[in-house]
């Protein structure tokens, strides 16, 4: 199954019935493989007339305790982020899917990973974090939306699957949980059902006190630390054997990594990966765990170094860090890592000399 579309399929699975989006290359099969669905199991597609309007209809769709999604890519989220920032001051449980593409401005509709930042550190104004999965194939992006429902819920924040237009587009087996469409959102403690039979309540992110208004960012980052202690998630590729070099990256890109470690091998090279699946909260102790076994770390992303400030800050200066790179809608090849790594092998045999 196309990526895009299963990732519309996992949503329902997870018993989202309402979507509300705009269309913009390359996530348009979500919307549309959804425009078909949602009304064959009783839900709800709106195209809304502008990226604007989506964030805004998702505040009101949420707000009366629904589930509701919306898909977009790079510039459509930039045009969402101000709501974004609404959606987590209201603290509504929201799921929002980013096919990145190339950038900065309009550029091109090809793959990239240049909204790291965008979604981990920059995601509209204010103090707030956001919940953020970043798969590297179709069957985890199923699995992911999926998960990120039940931790928007769970943290009633908004949460971000990262991927990118290369897993939107490409075709590969997946399997469905065998489930019917999920219970109803649990919100009746703070969803706006009318004021029936009970004290009137307010969806809202506007606190003119002072006093108040620090209470709520205390608590919203309280709860972040909890997301931090049970949410992290990674995984590691050929590190139960010694490594001299770490190769660090998320996404689509780990799997051209893992592939040239393999290579590797094959020569008698042994490297080592370590993916974060969930990019924020980044895992850094986890990382760091890795890199104190290595003697060089090697960040390779289709961006110009986004990862790599995360990365710098888990190593904390013990380590040297090689950086690989490509935009525009380049990938990283098998032969450009391998290269690098052994530029870094060939670094270290002559520092030791």
């Amino acid at each position: 199954m196309k990526g895009n579309e299963a990732i519309g399929e996992a949503a329902i699975r997870a018993g989202c019935l309402n979507f509300f989006g705009y269309p913009i290359t390359p996530q348009n099969e979500i919307p549309e493989y959804l425009s078909r669905r949602l009304p064959e199991v009783g839900g709800l597609y709106v195209q809304s007339e502008s990226e604007v309007a989506t964030v805004n209809m998702l505040f009101g769709t949420a707000g009366v305790g629904v589930r509701v999604m919306t898909s977009s890519s790079s510039p459509g989220i930039s045009l969402m982020s101000e709501g974004i920032s609404y959606l987590a001051g209201a603290e509504l449980p929201v799921v929002i899917v980013n096919m990145m593409r190339s950038g900065p401005g309009l550029a091109g509709i090809l793959p990239a990973q240049s909204d790291y930042l965008q979604a981990t550190k920059g995601m509209g104004h204010g103090d707030f974090e956001l919940i953020v999965l970043a798969p590297s194939s179709v069957q985890e992006s199923v699995d992911l939306t999926i998960l990120a429902f039940e931790l928007a819920e769970k943290y009633r924040t908004p949460v971000i699957l990262l991927g990118d237009g290369m897993i939107g587009q490409m075709m590969e087996p997946v399997e469905f949980p065998d489930v019917e469409v999920g219970p109803p959102l649990k919100a009746d403690d703070w969803a706006l059902t009318g004021c029936k039979g009970r004290e009137p309540r307010l969806v809202t992110s506007l606190y003119l006190d002072p006093v108040e208004l620090n209470e709520q960012n205390i608590k919203r980052f309280k709860r972040f630390e909890i997301v931090r202690q049970n949410e992290i998630r990674y995984e590691t590729y050929n590190c139960d054997e010694p490594y001299k070099i770490l190769i660090t990256a998320f996404g689509v890109t780990a799997r051209v990594c893992k592939s040239a470690i393999d290579q590797l091998k094959e020569e008698g090279i042994s490297v080592g990966l370590f993916r974060p699946i969930v990019i924020n909260p980044f895992p850094e102790n986890e990382l760091k765990t890795f890199i104190d076994k290595a003697e060089r770390v090697l960040d390779v992303e289709m961006n110009m170094g986004q990862m790599l400030l995360d990365v710098r800050l888990s190593a904390q200066g013990s380590i040297p860090i090689d950086f690989l790179g490509k935009t525009g809608g380049l990938t990283p090849s098998i032969e450009d890592v391998i290269t690098k790594v052994k530029e870094g092998l060939a670094i270290n045999e002559e520092e030791s000399r």
